[in-house]
């Protein structure tokens, strides 16, 4: 009874977020570091010019001296009108000289949308011995209707979810396959040439919908008047970081504002009025009602420009110093902030709890970090979390906290456990982070490495045996997960940087492979059905290439990373027939992936091995019962001699037999197969051949 009443308690907490209830009818800054002078709030409507802003005295709670809020009844309002707003405080910012002293306009640290269009002036009603500065923080965007404060674009758009399908439809874990996509896109000139361009919410959607233009992409056939996504059959989307940040030309890992959508990916070509909110509600429900889940790629490690660095730095923020360094914080430990600021996981203190609204103890960066992914889940509907760098977290305890957090929430919206995921990346794959159940799975950046060498027939670089190094490949069970579900799978992921880490395409260039759509279409197959989750880095089912050196000449560490970062993803060589080949192919993996019952399991054995006369051919068995998938994968050059004969054939002795009243497909050429030619076909080098019981 005990537990059972703790349970409800811990629901009831994540049905509603005491803070984000406060701020529907109050403007609310939480934890300011200093509060002398008081802090205020400066409003004033977008149509108005921030000359006729207004100052009005925040107040703190009676019960909550670390809460400081306005009725926004209380603020001479417009109803159904949009209004600009900062925070007025003294800055906390402790390392450069002077800081203390001066009063800025700040940013609300969870504002649900930020226009870069209004930046904060310098304030000038200071009281005497401080000095008024600009931090040039982008304003809030909020909308006053029927006395609340609603999320809302500049133009006052809101989101409409009201053809959003329920939670508990989308799709299972165990038969999802993930398409992780940069928003950085080639693009051609009016001189015909190639330019590279930021993608946007609305761009994205143009995958999605065939009628759909993408505004900032218009002369790109690929991605216009066709649906890519659709075509290709995936059902989990992974944009590179959503959230807002000041990195227009990066992958934008740099957070600012945690709560808002990225005003740049909000902003297509020629418009001159963002629209993130909105655009990326519509995206998210666009997926939904094509069956594919929203996974929200979320920096937590660390930040830039956020707007608790000048609020309150102390309680939030680690500034990354050498170990010698007098500031150094000793909870950086070997965490590293790229160039940012690191948050602080370890520092508690007594005061306003914003997830439940009552006094306790509390870890402000661990709580403000809850109440921004409650305030996604809840407003854009996100339905998976890949945490990125979970080492420079550097924290499981609050990794568990918020995995648990999010699970419960999620099943408080109708949602399922087998449909939500709370993914860590960190590339030395610390398996212990799921043992402790602290996240639900990880990035398996080993099979980036081992399939890498096995479709140019060589030995994973930590196994000495071929075979065993496919086996380990095949099944993550053999590297230490437990299920499928815990282990993404990828070829190539978005961090293309580095000797290892490129493009397929380069890859296979570099080690001197020409023929290069054989390996392309041999590495899909082991990636669709080894046992996790496939992720398909966008561009590598068409096998892009890099657009951007950064292997040769004189380039520097820190232009290398940027240069990795801006390196595009080029939809036009879809156009290329050999790369539109590999596009079909992946296709047809993909969509029997995703409703494959065999290829839903963890069921695999290995049922032929042949080494001999220079072969490299593993047969791998998938499923059980009725619902089996065979592979046949050749590693090497060999392949049946005379193969345009009809009648060569590669024997596998132990073929399964055919069940009653079922057929084999075979899925790569989608064609059906008599059950006497399955397992005595052809068998060319670097082939593989996918086969199904339907």
């Amino acid at each position: 009874m005990l537990l059972d009443t703790q349970l409800q308690q811990k629901q009831d907490m994540v049905k509603s977020l005491d803070l984000l209830e406060r701020k529907s009818t109050h403007f609310v800054l939480w934890r300011p570091g200093v509060t002398n002078p008081a802090p205020k709030l400066f409003i004033g409507l977008t149509t108005q010019p921030i000359s006729q802003f207004k100052e009005i005295p925040l107040v703190h709670a009676a019960e909550f001296p670390d809460l400081w809020q306005i009725p926004a009844a209380d603020c001479d309002l417009k109803d159904g009108q949009v209004y600009y707003y900062w925070f007025k405080v003294r800055n906390t910012e402790p390392y450069d000289a002077g800081n203390t002293n001066q009063v800025l306009y700040c940013t609300d640290p969870m504002a649900y949308t930020i226009d870069r269009r209004a930046i904060a002036p310098v304030p000038q009603d200071v009281p005497p011995g401080l000095t008024g500065a600009s931090n040039n923080d982008p304003a809030g965007v909020i909308l006053y209707q029927d006395v609340k404060l609603v999320p809302c674009d500049p133009d006052g758009r809101t989101a409409n979810w009201s053809n959003d399908p329920d939670p508990s439809s989308l799709p299972a874990n165990n038969k999802l396959v993930i398409y992780e996509l940069p928003t950085r896109w080639t693009r051609i000139t009016s001189r015909n040439s190639i330019a590279i361009g930021n993608g946007t919410f609305q761009d994205v959607l143009a995958l999605l919908v065939s009628e759909q233009k993408a505004p900032t992409f218009a002369t790109v056939a690929a991605l216009n008047n066709r649906a890519h996504l659709v075509e290709l059959g995936i059902n989990a989307l992974e944009l590179l970081p959503p959230a807002d940040s000041n990195q227009q030309e990066t992958w934008g890992y740099g957070t600012a504002n945690f709560f808002a959508a990225s005003y740049y990916l909000g902003l297509p070509d020629g418009k001159t009025e963002p629209t993130a909110s909105f655009d990326f509600s519509l995206l998210i429900n666009t997926c939904h009602q094509n069956g594919i889940r929203f996974f929200k790629d979320a920096v937590m490690a660390f930040c830039t420009d956020m707007p608790y660095r000048d609020i309150n730095y102390v309680d939030f923020l680690i500034k990354y110093t050498r170990s010698d360094d007098p500031n150094h914080d000793p909870e950086q430990g070997g965490r590293d902030g790229f160039g940012g600021d690191l948050i602080k996981y370890r520092y508690q203190v007594e005061g306003y709890n914003p997830i439940t609204g009552e006094k306790s103890k509390i870890f402000p960066s661990r709580e403000f970090m809850k109440a921004y992914i409650y305030h996604w889940m809840d407003y854009f509907r996100i339905d998976g979390l890949r945490l990125d760098s979970v080492n420079n977290i550097d924290n499981y305890d609050f990794l568990q906290e918020l995995k648990d957090f999010s699970r419960t929430f999620w099943k408080h919206r109708g949602g399922r456990d087998d449909n939500f995921l709370v993914v860590g990346e960190e590339l030395s794959v610390p398996l212990a982070l799921i043992e402790q159940n602290r996240l639900d799975g990880m990035w398996n950046e080993k099979f980036k490495h081992i399939i890498r060498s096995v479709i140019l027939g060589r030995n994973w670089s930590s196994e000495a045996s071929f075979e065993w190094s496919v086996r380990k490949m095949i099944d993550c069970r053999l590297l230490g997960f437990r299920d499928g579900s815990q282990c993404v799978n990828y070829i190539t992921s978005h961090d293309v940087g580095g000797q290892g880490n490129e493009r397929l395409y380069n890859w296979l260039d570099f080690a001197g492979v020409y023929e290069k759509e054989q390996r392309a279409k041999l590495a899909f197959v082991c990636l669709i059905t080894a046992v996790g989750i496939p992720m398909i880095l966008a561009g590598d089912e068409f096998v892009d290439q890099m657009d951007l050196d950064i292997f040769s000449g004189n380039v520097s560490q820190g232009d290398r990373d940027f240069r990795k970062q801006v390196d595009p993803v080029n939809f036009s060589r879809l156009d290329d027939a050999w790369r539109r080949r590999v596009f079909n192919y992946v296709a047809r993996l993909v969509k029997f992936r995703t409703t494959s019952n065999a290829l839903s399991t963890n069921d695999t054995n290995f049922i032929h091995i042949d080494f001999e006369q220079g072969k490299r051919v593993l047969v791998w068995q998938r499923g059980t019962g009725d619902n089996i998938v065979v592979v046949v994968a050749n590693f090497s050059d060999w392949g049946v001699a005379d193969a345009g004969n009809p009648n060569a054939q590669y024997v596998i002795p132990n073929f399964p037999m055919l069940p009653q009243g079922k057929k084999w497909r075979e899925i790569t050429q989608d064609r059906d197969v008599p059950w006497e030619w399955a397992g005595k076909e052809p068998l060319f080098p670097w082939e593989a051949k996918v086969y199904a019981t339907i």
